[in-house]
């Protein structure tokens, strides 16, 4: 540490490891950017004549390393049994409804306590069963928003136009949105997704509307002409349409020809004076 000092450098040593054999230190340390300590592993080498080794690591494997007693009052969960340190965000404390406040739900490392992801997956299931907070409802007193809901005891909280407010288990509302067809349940199937904006599902759209390989819009459209040839009366003939292509080539195809042209070659043109 005191040679983190006299270098100047912006890191917090955590924890130094010794190999067995003492050929290697490995010292570990957190920083908040990357940290030039090139001359600092000189001078550690130096000091104690071996292999020096820096590694920089997180606030939650800084935990793990350290270890110690948690809020909850046992071993941190990541020093004694938890295998892998997995991110935790601010919406899984949002999602169980637990107060924002970071001095209650962060740990000893300052970030979100890795507790908060063992029952999230429970909360994200169990709120599928219910209405979204804040969705109109149609129920049997007519058009109901609802307030708040219950998953551990499966109540629902409804408000009426008035302001009145009443309580709903889970089959009561059930019950009551689809004999009036208020609620419908979402579809989990991914086959049966409805079309955005149109409200159609796959099997009741006509053939018509795909666009396969023959679609008009897939097959390239080729320029058609009138004939410009005389027919017999000495007028074009408009029925008998041919590929604009090379001049005096009906084929469509263009030729291509030699290298730098024919133009100015003797031979080429009717007009032409000069030899090949």
């Amino acid at each position: 540490m005191e040679r983190v000092k006299a270098n100047g450098l912006g890191m917090k040593l955590s924890d130094a490891e010794w190999q067995w054999d003492r050929k290697k230190l490995t010292l570990y340390f957190t920083a908040d950017k990357r940290v030039d300590f090139r001359n600092l592993v000189r001078d550690l080498a130096s000091l104690f004549r071996t292999r020096i080794e820096l590694k920089q690591i997180g606030v939650r494997d800084e935990a793990k390393r350290l270890d110690g007693i948690g809020r909850c009052g046992r071993q941190y969960c990541s020093a004694s049994w938890l295998p892998e340190l997995r991110p935790v965000n601010l919406g899984v404390a949002k999602d169980q409804r637990l107060s924002l406040n970071p001095s209650q739900i962060s740990g000893a490392c300052g970030r979100l306590m890795c507790c908060l992801r063992y029952e999230h997956e429970f909360y994200v299931q169990s709120r599928k069963r219910f209405p979204k907070e804040g969705k109109i409802v149609t129920t049997k007193l007519g058009e109901e928003k609802v307030v708040s809901v219950d998953i551990f005891r499966e109540r629902i909280t409804l408000r009426g136009v008035e302001g009145e407010t009443r309580l709903l288990t889970l089959p009561e509302f059930k019950e009551e949105t689809e004999q009036l067809g208020g609620a419908v349940a979402p579809v989990q199937n991914g086959d049966e997704e409805e079309v955005a904006g149109e409200g159609i599902r796959p099997e009741e759209i006509s053939p018509e509307l795909l666009y396969t390989a023959e679609h008009p819009v897939f097959v390239p459209r080729t320029n058609v002409v009138s004939d410009p040839r005389p027919n017999g009366n000495g007028n074009a003939n408009p029925r008998e349409p041919i590929n604009r292509g090379a001049e005096g080539d009906g084929s469509g195809k263009r030729r291509r020809g030699r290298r730098g042209g024919r133009r100015g070659r003797g031979g080429d043109e009717p007009n032409s004076t000069g030899g090949h």
